[in-house]
């Protein structure tokens, strides 16, 4: 089996240790998340193991010749079209077929000896090893799986968007199957189709996989073993990423445990030796010495610091924060990229906006923010409401300016409170004087979030606000968000992010806004229910055998109840409120939620009882399938609801 092992890997620059005493290794079939704090070294790590960077110590054993594929963050494409990038990673098949193409030409005038025959056999074979009979329809699985069509091909790669790049250069990793595939944040500009799509084949990857990662769903979802990597040293745990939380945090209180369990022993032995040292027990006292001498000392836990900070209390905004009446959005009338847009946000509400690449969510929400002007329709900011917003090209900041002074100004010019909230947000000493421009992504999101946290609005509009953040980060925003009592209004692809906060999904696609009431995963529950009743239609489990006429009215009368201020089919996957407000408004959610979800049992027992749908067994068929789902859903919101007014 092949194999790659780390042995005692050290690293510095300068005077700074990145990393030191690293041992592990993967195994073909293994697929192990590097995970650690920004700055940690993790990418620093991976070049160290792929021989891009030099090592100060230790050595990398490849266990025979492996072929490994490597995906690093932010690469320079050439001039290139994107079919041409994609064909370079077949070069050596490229160039088996122009030496079978050279062959069978020639043999196909002249007599063939025994010598061409076996160069043809061995070519073919070759060719056959190397997945040359294969490649095509594997190149064209993956470019579709990361979201490119075959008009995208021809295009210059320097046309293309950093996301895209980063996609083409994804898609160079993947399609040759190496043995191993070091991946440095792959999930970085993929909407969520292509996140599920890399997920599912990953999962099924037979190689080995290394892969840096902050996106805490996608690591749940694919990672067999975790290796963190933090204050110079790495830990290694067995299972995803939530298995590595529970058992990091057992450990991390045993090893608190022990260290104290140790320090109390030397401090009492150290007593002990200091009472008795010239006296007639000295002898023992210098044998406690020699004890102390030769014990091992358990290092006190290192807890890596994050940012600290909770919003204040907002004030009181209208109970409608901001209304959508059918908003068309875009910048040509005769093309819009989302028409016919309406909803409600209201206060207290954590509403996510989700949807493919492309689909004009950062298009909408510049609408909503007055910079680009609706096509039709009409935006309406509720009264009292104050608009804090996070853009994720962090358009807030100045890029000349230095990081001082995007705050000082909340505190009349003072410098030193300027510096005092700063170090909250991990800036300190001289690194308050650098320029924006010259901070990472991470560091300049630091600093929008610091300008949202001293604005004060009631209503945060946030445009992928986890980016460039590390779990730990990611972590103390959530619970920021979670504790805020104003409303907010959220565009993430970290469904991780999503699960914990929202409270309302809106999926846009195809340029019109589904809604569902509950979170990322509650969304995903909805469409798997959709996709198993649409293959039933397909399988002939739920057929509709004459003009679908009743379907239609069923149809119908339910886009009523969704399209309807006061009922929708939508109910709410809850998650565990952290606080007792956060309890009040699920509470609500949920009251909500059990009279739409009765509502729409009650519209199906009457049409069942329609004698027009008593001819009709395919569609009373689906009737009474939809009506049985409905009364499973509306039990599950009595639970929910029972479990939230008893405070389990």
């Amino acid at each position: 089996m092949e194999r790659i092992q780390m042995i005692g890997l050290e690293k510095s620059f300068g005077i700074d240790q990145i990393f030191s005493n690293v041992s592990f290794e993967i195994k073909q079939g293994e697929r192990i998340g590097l995970v650690g704090p920004n700055g940690a070294g993790k990418s620093t790590l991976m070049k160290c193991i792929l021989g891009l960077e030099e090592l100060d110590k230790g050595q990398v054993v490849k266990n025979g010749t492996v072929k490994i594929g490597y995906l690093q963050q932010d690469v320079n494409l050439g001039d290139s079209s994107l079919e041409e990038e994609i064909q370079s990673a077949w070069a050596d098949i490229h160039h088996l077929e122009r030496q079978l193409e050279e062959l069978t030409s020639y043999m196909a005038c002249h007599e063939s000896s025994q010598e061409e025959l076996q160069r043809l056999d061995y070519l073919q074979n070759r060719l056959e090893w190397f997945g040359g009979y294969e490649y095509e329809l594997k190149t064209k699985r993956i470019i579709k799986g990361l979201g490119f069509s075959d008009s995208d091909l021809r295009k210059s790669a320097n046309e293309f968007s950093g996301g895209q790049k980063t996609r083409i250069n994804l898609a160079k990793a993947l399609v040759r199957s190496p043995d191993f595939l070091f991946l440095d944040e792959p999930t970085n500009h993929l909407d969520m189709d292509m996140l599920e799509w890399l997920e599912n084949y990953l999962s099924s990857y037979k190689g080995g996989i290394l892969v840096i990662s902050h996106d805490r769903y996608f690591l749940d979802h694919i990672v067999t073993s975790v290796v963190e990597l933090e204050q110079c040293k790495i830990n290694v745990f067995k299972g995803n990423y939530t298995k590595y939380i529970n058992q990091r945090a057992h450990a991390m209180k045993a090893m608190a445990a022990a260290y104290e369990k140790q320090q109390e022993y030397i401090k009492k032995t150290e007593a002990y030796i200091d009472k008795y040292r010239a006296g007639i027990k000295s002898k023992m006292a210098r044998g406690r010495q020699s004890q102390l001498n030769r014990l091992e000392r358990i290092e006190a836990p290192v807890i890596t610091e994050q940012i600290a900070f909770t919003f204040p209390k907002p004030s009181m905004s209208a109970d409608k924060v901001l209304i959508l009446d059918d908003v068309t959005v875009g910048y040509d009338r005769q093309q819009p990229i989302a028409s016919g847009l309406s909803t409600v946000v209201r206060r207290g509400e954590t509403v996510a906006l989700i949807g493919p690449n492309g689909a004009g969510k950062s298009t909408l929400v510049k609408t909503i923010m007055g910079d680009i002007a609706p096509i039709d329709g009409t935006i309406t900011v509720g009264n009292r409401v104050e608009v804090g917003y996070f853009s994720q090209e962090h358009e807030t900041l100045h890029p000349q300016w230095q990081v001082i002074d995007e705050v000082k100004s909340y505190f009349d010019g003072s410098e030193e409170k300027a510096r005092h909230v700063l170090g909250r947000f991990l800036f300190r000493g001289d690194d308050v004087f650098k320029r924006i421009k010259d901070l990472s992504g991470g560091e300049q999101a630091r600093v929008a979030l610091l300008k949202i946290f001293l604005e004060g609005n009631n209503f945060l509009i946030l445009d992928e606000p986890t980016n460039h953040l590390d779990i730990g980060t990611r972590e103390v925003v959530e619970k920021a968000l979670q504790d805020f009592e104003g409303t907010c209004f959220v565009i993430s692809h970290d469904r991780y992010f999503l699960d914990q906060i929202t409270t309302r999904t809106l999926a846009l696609k195809d340029g019109h806004i589904t809604e569902y009431i509950g979170n990322y995963s509650y969304y995903k529950e909805k469409i798997k229910e959709q996709e198993f009743l649409s293959q039933q239609h397909k399988e002939g489990i739920i057929q509709n055998t004459n003009d679908n006429k009743v379907g239609e009215s069923t149809i119908s009368t339910r886009k009523k109840l969704e399209d309807s201020d006061d009922t929708s089919i939508m109910d709410t996957h809850i998650f565990k409120p952290t606080n007792s407000y956060m309890a009040e408004k699920k509470i609500g959610e949920v009251e909500m939620n059990i009279a739409r979800a009765e509502a729409t049992i009650k519209m199906y027992e009457t049409q069942l009882m329609d004698p027009a749908l008593q001819s009709d067994i395919g569609e009373l068929k689906r009737v009474a399938c939809e009506l049985e789902m409905e009364k499973k859903e509306l039990d599950h919101l009595y639970e929910v609801w029972e479990t939230l007014m008893g405070g389990e």
